[in-house]
């Protein structure tokens, strides 16, 4: 069932399953799901008494998850539309022709097609191209910097997500959101940073944030200029 406490202004949603267990507990997922697992004999007035009493703790945890969540109006892909390339905006401008290109001309991105109804796929393409390269070599000098930690990445892979920015499995392996490189290169090294620090502590506790500020002193500048690239 899912339900939700009011904490001063703020409205904390949760969902909770009932199982046979002894204790209470509550976790916070990367999507910034309120997850409660209770014992079967728990009232629902229990439980949202405990959640107001861990509600700092949970807001603070949602806070530092790296959530995506486009707000840009969806986009038309016509000339004249603004599309953001490394925090810059720039211009779409198609042209008519028989080969299939995409390149900046000045303020400008310019995609020639001789089917206006490709140049979603064309973009999305070039994209992901620039994406490879960039984080890459953005990545490069920070995986460098964290070897004194005796960690590395075991690679580095770009896929969609449709709620986060990055990720890092148990393995090791840094998965980036391919649409973080329309983001400034600052919001990029934060979120690689964000992740290689995972390689040393798997949750959000205190450690994990002493080390974030260690290596990215004005790392919240960066976490709210990426919560804003989308509005």
């Amino acid at each position: 069932m899912t339900a939700a406490i009011q904490f001063g202004s703020r409205t904390i949603d949760f969902r909770l399953e009932y199982s046979d267990r002894k204790s209470l507990g509550i976790t916070v997922t990367p999507e910034m799901e309120v997850l409660v697992k209770a014992p079967t004999d728990t009232s629902i007035e229990k439980v949202k008494e405990k959640i107001r009493k861990k509600a700092p703790w949970i807001i603070k945890q949602q806070s530092f998850f790296l959530s995506f969540q486009p707000k840009t109006p969806k986009r038309k892909y016509i000339s004249g539309e603004t599309h953001l390339y490394l925090g810059r905006q720039y211009r779409l401008q198609i042209q008519i022709g028989k080969e299939e290109t995409v390149k900046f001309k000045g303020k400008f991105i310019e995609v020639t097609t001789h089917d206006k109804s490709r140049v979603k796929d064309l973009l999305d393409n070039w994209y992901l191209q620039h994406a490879r390269t960039k984080f890459h070599a953005i990545a490069e000098p920070l995986i460098d910097k964290f070897k004194k930690y005796k960690v590395e990445p075991s690679s580095i892979v770009l896929r969609d997500m449709p709620t986060r920015w990055g990720s890092c499995t148990p393995k090791g392996k840094i998965i980036l959101n391919p649409e973080l490189i329309k983001a400034p290169k600052g919001c990029i090294e934060y979120v690689i940073i964000h992740e290689l620090c995972h390689l040393i502590h798997h949750d959000h506790t205190q450690k994990f944030i002493d080390l974030q500020t260690k290596e990215m002193k004005d790392w919240e500048k960066w976490k709210m200029k990426l919560e804003r690239l989308m509005a």
